[in-house]
């Protein structure tokens, strides 16, 4: 019976230091903030992963060289020796070359 009583102290000791116990003052409208603050909706960046890599100069580049391609190929076409290996091949195969138009023709 002694423990009895020994649990009985202590417990009558923990109820008495919650009446020593002070209020906290918190700051005006703390709650609501630390509310707004842990439920506020995030804006995240979202990046898609495979196109990530193609940064605005590395599409520069890939302009500048498509460009390139582009115009060294008009170039070739409207080269006459170019158009002399077409027709040499037209001929070797029997197709009919000179009927066809090209768009490339200016």
């Amino acid at each position: 019976m002694k423990t009895n009583m020994n649990i009985e102290e202590k417990v009558t000791k923990t109820l008495e230091v919650f009446d020593t116990m002070d209020t906290v003052k918190a700051p005006p409208f703390f709650k609501d903030k630390t509310m707004q603050l842990l439920f506020a909706e995030k804006e995240e960046k979202v990046t898609p992963l495979f196109w990530s890599w193609f940064t605005p100069q590395l599409q520069l580049a890939t302009l500048v060289c498509v460009v390139l391609v582009n115009f060294y190929a008009i170039k070739e076409i409207n080269n006459s020796e170019y158009e002399s290996s077409i027709s040499s091949f037209a001929s070797d195969y029997g197709i009919a070359g000179e009927q066809e138009s090209s768009i490339f023709n200016f």
